[in-house]
């Protein structure tokens, strides 16, 4: 796989709060994702089948991590992209919950989780990648927003 294990390069220093500010600033669904690695149901997020364009931030910190051009319909029930935005804006860690072995992904600027990446599944995509993110991790802002 093309991610680098357990870490990435940042441009900035990590945002860093306390659990309680955390708990403060965030709804209870999404902290329980975004800060204690939950998972949303299937199909029940606000971006799985989105189509709009735009940028899809963070939604713990409003850093920039993927955009609706490498979004793709990969009918898996969350929001798919083949690859984030640019090189360092996530980081990855090996995931052996469940009794499975996988990669997950979390913002690089605050440590949020925000899914996880599998390869090799078939999908015609540049990367062979499938970033598989809760809706609740992130904001989408369109190109009118910004």
């Amino acid at each position: 796989m093309n991610t680098p294990e357990n870490t990435s390069k940042t441009t900035s220093a990590p945002e860093e709060k306390s659990d309680a500010q955390w708990r403060e600033e965030l709804t209870p669904e999404e902290y329980r994702v975004l800060r204690q690695a939950g998972t949303e149901r299937p199909y029940t997020g606000e971006y799985w089948d989105t189509h709009t364009e735009g940028v899809y931030q963070c939604r713990a910190c409003g850093s920039q991590l993927f955009t609706s051009k490498e979004k793709f319909d990969s009918h898996c029930g969350w929001p798919s992209f083949w690859a984030p935005l640019a090189e360092g804006t996530v980081r990855y860690l090996h995931d052996r919950t469940m009794g499975m072995e996988r990669v997950e992904v979390r913002c690089a600027n605050c440590d949020s989780h925000l899914g996880h990446v599998f390869e090799g599944e078939g999908y015609g995509t540049p990367t062979d990648q499938r970033f598989c993110i809760n809706s609740v991790s992130l904001r989408l802002i369109k190109p009118d927003e910004s």
